[in-house]
């Protein structure tokens, strides 16, 4: 029988806006989410976790590496997709010419394509050094979708309006192929 890897995209649970990308925390809600998050995935088996260097995914995967008993792997190329350098005005707005037009960026900030490659580099890596593991990424709702997109297109900006926060996708790999996906949060957990 071939051998798989499993990727568990864990987008973090609601935090505490602030213009400080890196920092920002769970919010009340956030870490009683993260918490259910935890429970959700003790179904589960689970190898490895690893994060986005930002405060609010690490904490979100949290519960989950210590009821696995496994260290947290922080991987830069995870962040969130950088949007502009500067402040957006309109949030909305902006998004939506990003995954309108995917080679378009807004001063400073990363393109649909720019920010897709960077994750679906650090995805094949994670792919090849932990072939045949199981692996929950704490990530962020666009870089995932991004990722996601690389492999089918259904995974666009529609797919992402309708995340839930927190959020639960469960990827199953064999190599570098994407075989199959299926959500494991929902409406009866979120």
């Amino acid at each position: 029988m071939e051998s798989l890897t499993t990727i568990y995209f864990v987008r973090h649970a609601h935090s505490v806006y602030s213009t400080d990308e890196i920092g920002r925390s769970l919010s009340e809600k956030g870490f009683a989410d993260a918490k259910r998050v935890a429970l959700k995935m003790e179904t589960e088996t689970v190898d490895i976790v690893v994060s986005s260097p930002y405060k609010r995914a690490i904490q979100t995967v949290e519960g989950i590496a210590a009821y696995f008993q496994v260290e947290i792997e922080v991987i830069e190329e995870l962040k969130e997709r950088v949007l502009s350098s500067g402040e957006v005005r309109d949030f909305d707005t902006a998004i939506k010419k990003v995954w309108k037009d995917e080679s378009f960026a807004w001063d400073g900030g990363e393109s649909n394509i720019v920010a897709q490659k960077r994750g679906i580099r650090a995805l094949f890596y994670l792919l090849k050094q932990y072939k045949n593991k199981n692996i929950v990424i704490g990530t962020h709702g666009n870089i995932m979708v991004l990722m996601m997109n690389y492999f089918s297109k259904e995974y666009d900006f529609r797919f992402w309006k309708n995340l839930d926060m927190p959020d639960i996708y469960k990827l199953t790999f064999s190599g570098n192929q994407l075989q199959e996906v299926h959500r494991l949060w929902g409406d009866n957990l979120g």
